[in-house]
């Protein structure tokens, strides 16, 4: 009988924790509340839980995001802005076992692999995996990018989970003046009939359309159609566009409340907020900057 490195049969139940996670999560889930799930339900040993000298990853960590490339590249899991989705060709694999969904997905990326020439042919071997010094350098430095921009939207998200509404809510604001916008009214705490912030796009707001804006400092938790539908009552002007800005999500029926309502209204979650940050930072003032500072970091990419 073939022998099985330590390396596949960690990831064997990493790979296989992690799509009946996202299985049972409903096909989607952030990375870090995956691996977070994992270390709750999986058992490790010492061997598993060692921390690499050079990354500071846990072994059984690295190798799972090692191999969630291979789940990507056989159409098995999506990744984006820190969430992991679950397709159904990963849900039928869900019943091929742990062993052979993990060897299905490996077959897939060799053939994705040679097909592109990314990285030089690498033979399917039994040795154990070192994630810090495999030759397949171009999966490892996909993992490794992976693992570091996953820890940099968590970091942003903590952050964010700490600010109180009304700072959140400022801070919005300076996201909306750097792209351009001309802020006319900012709610004072209390009340405020459910508009946060008016703008437009002059400094004397006599030119349409005017911007109301609602925020909600709701990290853990998703917009409602509800939410959506009191905000497009706020839009008394049929030139009014209307902006819905969160800390957390938008859950599928607010989205669809959204686009199929006769107001324009834009959404804008966790994820397009780091973005929009992100893309005008440099337009900010130094006391702006520093209500969210960033720190930008160049690595190595890839051509994938």
């Amino acid at each position: 009988m073939k022998k099985i490195s330590k390396s596949k049969l960690i990831a064997q139940k990493t790979i296989y924790a992690t799509f009946k996670i996202l299985q049972e999560a409903g096909g989607e889930m952030r990375g870090k509340e995956v691996v977070d799930k994992i270390r709750e339900t999986v058992e490790f040993n010492e061997y598993e839980k060692h921390r690499y000298e050079k990354t500071g990853y846990i072994r059984w960590e690295s190798i799972l995001h090692f191999y969630t490339i291979d789940c990507m590249k056989a159409g098995f899991l999506r990744k984006q802005k820190g969430i992991w989705y679950l397709t159904k060709e990963g849900e039928e694999a869900i019943k091929l076992g742990a062993e052979k969904l993990l060897e299905t997905a490996t077959k897939k990326y060799r053939e994705w692999d040679a097909k592109n020439k990314k990285s030089k042919d690498i033979e399917e071997s039994d040795d154990d995996l070192d994630i810090e010094t495999t030759e397949d350098k171009t999966q490892k430095q996909s993992a490794l990018l992976d693992q570091y921009e996953a820890s940099a939207l968590e970091g942003l998200r903590e952050y964010l989970i700490d600010k109180n509404p009304y700072e959140f809510q400022d801070i919005v604001a300076i996201l909306l003046r750097a792209m351009g916008y001309h802020i006319s009214h900012i709610s004072p705490k209390g009340r405020d009939g459910g508009i946060d912030i008016i703008a437009y796009t002059d400094p004397l707001g006599v030119k349409p359309p005017r911007i109301i804006v609602q925020v909600k400092h709701r990290p853990e938790a998703n917009i409602s159609s509800d939410d959506i539908q009191r905000l497009a009552g706020t839009m008394k002007r049929s030139s009014d566009v209307g902006i819905f800005a969160t800390s957390g999500g938008f859950s599928s029926y607010s989205i669809n409340e959204a686009r199929s309502t006769d107001k324009h209204i834009e959404l804008i979650d966790f994820d397009r907020f780091i973005s929009l940050w992100q893309e005008y930072y440099p337009k900010m003032t130094d006391e702006e900057k520093n209500k969210l500072p960033l720190h930008p970091i160049y690595f190595l990419g890839s051509n994938e």
